[in-house]
This record gives C-alpha cells, sequence and structure tokens, in this order.
C-alpha cells in the first residue's frame, strides 16, 4: 500500500462519525447491551453451507465457548487476504456496525503469501502490516477493541513426524506489530502447530476435512474447527481480552452434532 493511500485511508477513518454513547442512561444501556465479537478473516475462519459439509470455520464453533451475552459476528471470507478483505469493503461493512466495548479479531496471512495474485498478496514487513493497521485503527476510532490472531497452521508433517510451519514470515510481523501498536495478540499460528505436533500424522487428519474424494491440509472438520475454537476461546481469556464469566464449556466435550451447515443465500 502506498503511503499516500494508507494517509487517505487513515483520513477517511478520522472523519467518519464515532458511536460513543451519550452520558446518562444511554451511557448505562451502552455499558449493559451485549457486546459482539466480529470477526475478519479467511476461510479457516468462515462460514461454510451445506453445499461444501463437513468443511467447517472454526468461527462457526467459537459461539459454543461464549456466554450468551457475548455474541460473534463472523465476516471471514473464503479467499481473502488483510488486502482483499479491505479492497472489497468488507472492513467497511464491519465498521459501520462495531459499537463501542464490542472486539474486532483479525486473522489474516493465509491467502496474503500468494505471490502470484496481486489482488491478495502483502509483503510481510510492509504491506501486511500497513494493511493490518488499518483493522487496528478503524476499531480504535470507534471505541471497540482490536485483536490480532496469527494464522492457524497448515497440517504439515515431514519425514520424521514433525509439524512443519507453513506461513513464512507473516506470523512474526504480526507479533512484531501487535506489540508495536500494544495489540492483543492471539498466538493461535503456535498453539496449532504444537497441538497437530501433539496428536501427530495420523491423527491431525481426523481434524482436517479429509473425505473420501479430497485430502484438505488447510480447512477443519467439526472437530477441527471445534479445537481450533478452543485455542481461541482460551487465548481470549488468557490475555484478558474475554473473562471467565464471558466463557463457558472450555473443557467440556462439545458435540459434533452441534455444527450445522445452512443453505447458501440465493
Amino acid at each position: 500500500m502506498s503511503l499516500t493511500r494508507r494517509q487517505a485511508a487513515m483520513a477517511a477513518l478520522a472523519a467518519a462519525p464515532l458511536t460513543f454513547a451519550a452520558t446518562g442512561t444511554a451511557q448505562a444501556t451502552s455499558l449493559h447491551r451485549t457486546r459482539t465479537l466480529y470477526i475478519a478473516g479467511d476461510s479457516t475462519a468462515a462460514q461454510k453451507y451445506s453445499d461444501v459439509a463437513p468443511e467447517t470455520g472454526w468461527g462457526m464453533a467459537l459461539p459454543f465457548f461464549l456466554r450468551k451475552d457475548r455474541s460473534v459476528s463472523n465476516h471471514a471470507q473464503n479467499g481473502r487476504s488483510s488486502k482483499s478483505f479491505v479492497d472489497e469493503g468488507r472492513l467497511d461493512v464491519i465498521l459501520r456496525a462495531i459499537r463501542p466495548g464490542d472486539f474486532l479479531l483479525i486473522q489474516f496471512g493465509h491467502n496474503d503469501e500468494k505471490v502470484a495474485d496481486p489482488t491478495r498478496y502483502t509483503e510481510p514487513w510492509t504491506t501486511y502490516q500497513d494493511y493490518l493497521r488499518l483493522y487496528i485503527d478503524g476499531a480504535r476510532a470507534r471505541g471497540a477493541r482490536p485483536v490480532l490472531a496469527t494464522s492457524v497452521e497448515r497440517r504439515k508433517f515431514d519425514a520424521a513426524g514433525k509439524a512443519v510451519p507453513t506461513h513464512g514470515e507473516y506470523p512474526a510481523a504480526m507479533r512484531a506489530l501487535a506489540q508495536e501498536e500494544r495489540v492483543t495478540l492471539l498466538d493461535i499460528q503456535a498453539l496449532s502447530i504444537a497441538l497437530w505436533q501433539r496428536l501427530g500424522v495420523e491423527e491431525t487428519k481426523k481434524y482436517f476435512n479429509w473425505t473420501a474424494t479430497e485430502q484438505d491440509n488447510t480447512h477443519f472438520n467439526p472437530p477441527g474447527a471445534i479445537a481450533v475454537a478452543r485455542l481461541v476461546a482460551r487465548e481470549l481469556l488468557r490475555t484478558g481480552v474475554l473473562g471467565s464469566q464471558d466463557l463457558r464449556r472450555l473443557d467440556e466435550t462439545i458435540p459434533e452434532s452441534w455444527i450445522t451447515w445452512p443453505q447458501a443465500a440465493a
């Protein structure tokens, strides 16, 4: 992203009206209303529909770990990068809806890596961080709390059975940005690769979208989505983004039957 373009984007965010509650009754109502956790991300988190079942995004399972007064608004979309999500106006949709006290959970990296696609590619230490700042600044301008999450790992093992990282410099670039911008970081990349290592080569197949016709080492089935959502929920608690009063079932078995795939909109 050019400096001029980023400056224009920042100016637009600064000019947008804020939605802080007024004093008195309105303020009290705002403080006690349901707070929403918005997800901006890619296919690993996205809502899936009946035509691709059993493929499941971890964002579909996250509500099982939150209490009723903490709702999830999942805007993650298949195939998007931090850049294409912005360029398509999807961040704008979130910023028009998000309110003070809400959360914006940001997970990109899988598609930012696609060097051959200029509509999605970002460079880890420059444009990737520039685009992520748009999410951070946009949430903060509206009184919401941004939260960065490193990309969940793919299923990849070497010949010795060691889980292999696949995201290059993107997790490190996000970690550095989180420190620089003082944003809470959920290190899902580190936690997920550790989980895949514990499970091993064969057991991890039960967590990814392996079917009779497909061997998908990126996207999850219901057990995988539930497992990753549990990692996210535990990190939200550990980092203090949410408290114990906001969460539930962190150590309970979540039945796969709770996952449902609606019909895609016409």
